[in-house]
């Protein structure tokens, strides 16, 4: 995708501010997964620049999730209640100069500590985000409007499994790393400067605690948290733990691995927007959520197996098409329920579980590889997480229903 494009106004889009609010949160997400993906497509050279396992590595990205997990509800409420502009800003801002720290750390420990901190600024751009995208489109496009947050993220990563490698073999991982720091926060002064605020945000009446917090009383939403876990899961193991893969297991370089990388990503890039488009046809959530979930559980059973990197690239390609074809979908199912005001704390609650199950993953799948040496018995876990997930759609489904006919959007 060219990175010019992401600034030209999309489709359901009305205003000249709007496209260019939009164009900037896609950028701006461009930019972040410039230093979010870089971490694991570096780890290799990090752990041995550090001397750590790959339990260690695994805890290095735990960290950071457990950190963004628990700033996600605050984060969505101080969305609906303030606006999400000034928080975007601040946590494209935040997580960039702390990756500056990141690339100057010497020792584990502060690096650590270092990706504590920044996950919560990193939590910043999540539910704002999806805020700002979702009060520019209108109700029968929200699923769309979404999915452009992700497309954003996986340009970022095309653009850094291509660049990145090269940049490391030369002047190091560091380097490339501050250079890439370097660029979010230029991005992030560019968002202050020229980015608006949700329309009419001014006029609504203040969300309140008690409202936001209501909404833990829906069931709808506790099979949607569920399905939020199994998807990031899913979503972390891979895309963390690919490129130590391809390296440890397959003894590709990192190079080589970059460019697997990049592919997974273009190829996951249009898959964002497709499925929420299908899922907006066919006014149908839960039936795009399973039938993605069936289609990893197959292709994390198959990864471990494949040998050639025609068979890599063949499962590989089919992750990447289902893992992004069901996030605006599942996040779109509990903005129908409950309405477009607790975008922000609904986004919120849903990722908080999200990047529990992601947590788990990541540092259990480190721990599995030093334990067995492989990461097999990881994929296959991946595998049934999946199968779980499938069951939870088909709940899912049948609550819907009813849900959106005692709680009209």
């Amino acid at each position: 995708m060219n990175l010019a494009a992401s600034t030209a106004k999309p489709v359901g889009v009305e205003s000249r501010d709007g496209a260019v609010t939009v164009g900037l949160v896609v950028l701006s997400q461009v930019a972040h997964f410039l230093t979010y993906a870089a971490i694991p497509l570096f780890l290799p050279l990090i752990r041995q620049d550090l001397g750590i396992s790959f339990t260690q590595a695994g805890a290095l990205s735990a960290a950071g999730l457990l950190s963004y997990a628990l700033a996600q509800i605050p984060a969505g409420y101080l969305s609906d209640r303030y606006g999400p502009r000034k928080l975007f800003f601040a946590g494209l801002l935040g997580w960039s100069t702390l990756c500056l720290g990141f690339a100057l750390a010497g020792a584990y420990g502060p690096a650590l500590a270092i990706l504590l901190v920044a996950g919560f600024f990193r939590a910043l751009l999540f539910a704002p985000g999806l805020s700002l995208l979702a009060s520019r489109f209108p109700p029968q496009r929200r699923a769309t409007a979404m999915s452009l947050l992700l497309l954003g993220a996986t340009t970022g990563s095309v653009v850094l499994a291509l660049a990145g490698p090269r940049l490391a073999a030369l002047h190091g991982w560091r380097t490339a790393l501050v250079v890439f720091a370097i660029i979010g926060i230029a991005v992030a002064c560019a968002f202050a400067a020229l980015a608006s605020d949700q329309p009419k945000a001014t006029e609504r009446k203040p969300l309140a605690l008690s409202d936001a917090l209501r909404i833990a009383r829906i069931p709808i939403l506790w099979v949607c948290n569920g399905l939020q876990a199994v998807r990031f899961a899913v979503s972390m193991g891979f895309g963390f733990w690919l490129p130590s893969f391809l390296v440890a297991d397959r003894g590709l370089s990192v190079a080589a691995a970059g460019l697997v990388m990049a592919a997974s990503a273009a190829i996951a890039a249009p898959s964002y927007t497709l499925g929420a488009y299908l899922s907006d046809r066919l006014k149908n959530p839960p039936l795009v959520i399973g039938g993605a979930l069936a289609a990893l559980a197959v292709a994390a059973l198959a990864l471990p197996a494949a040998e050639s990197m025609v068979q890599i690239f063949i499962v590989v390609a089919t992750y990447s098409v289902f893992q992004g074809f069901y996030f605006g979908p599942l996040f779109l199912v509990p903005v129908e329920v409950l309405g477009p005001r607790y975008t922000g704390i609904a986004t919120g609650f849903g990722n908080l579980f999200a990047n529990i199950g992601g947590f788990v993953c990541v540092y259990a799948l480190g721990a599995i590889r030093d334990e067995t040496g492989s990461f097999k018995w990881g994929f296959v876990a991946i595998s049934a997480v999946c199968i779980v997930g499938v069951a939870l759609a088909a709940v899912l489904a049948r609550m819907r229903v009813h849900a959106l006919a005692r709680h009209p959007a």
